[in-house]
């Protein structure tokens, strides 16, 4: 009898966690930006369409610090980007494209869910010497970042920045 009264608590809880929903779990709701389907950095690239480029970003840890690399560039808006993201790394390491204010944001979530993990068509969690790709259509001018919020790794530098130019005022200067 004890055991079926413990069974079925933990069903009652298993259902009541589930209920919640699990974006609650992990520190999502349905205001965030991609539950809608909308995200500040761009939107999510069409892979029947044509890549501008190719960047690759190397993450890695050395000499007590984390980093990027690069950990700043340039696009124009309207490009179509493929990241690859390398970790390169002894430790598991993230991808995350927002603005500063959604990183930050995200940044508290991810230190009350550390084992929160990312496949988002904005982000990417790899593991020790796996790479991972994201194809990017930088739709909004402005500056954005990337950044790992794996708990302290922000904090050690692991972070960097994409500004997006207007291809309209460029060429204009030319």
């Amino acid at each position: 009898m004890r055991r079926s009264a413990l069974t079925i608590a933990a069903w009652m809880a298993g259902g009541a966690i589930l209920g919640t929903g699990f974006t609650g779990l992990v520190g999502f709701n349905s205001q965030s930006a991609w539950a809608h389907g909308t995200f500040a950095a761009g939107k999510p690239g069409d892979p029947k369409k044509k890549t501008a480029r190719t960047i690759e970003i190397v993450a890695r840890e050395a000499d007590g610090k984390m980093t990027y690399t690069p950990d700043k560039f340039e696009v124009k808006r309207g490009e179509q980007i493929r990241f690859v993201i390398k970790n390169e790394g002894e430790l598991a390491h993230e991808f995350l494209l927002d603005s500063f204010e959604g990183n930050a944001k995200h940044k508290v979530q991810m230190e009350k869910n550390p084992e929160m993990e990312h496949d988002d068509p904005n982000g990417k969690r790899l593991e020790p010497k796996k790479t991972g790709e994201i194809l990017w259509l930088f739709d909004k001018a402005g500056t954005f970042e990337f950044a790992c919020l794996i708990p302290g790794h922000y904090e050690a530098g692991m972070k960097g920045v994409v500004t997006v130019i207007d291809a309209k005022s460029t060429s204009k200067k030319k």
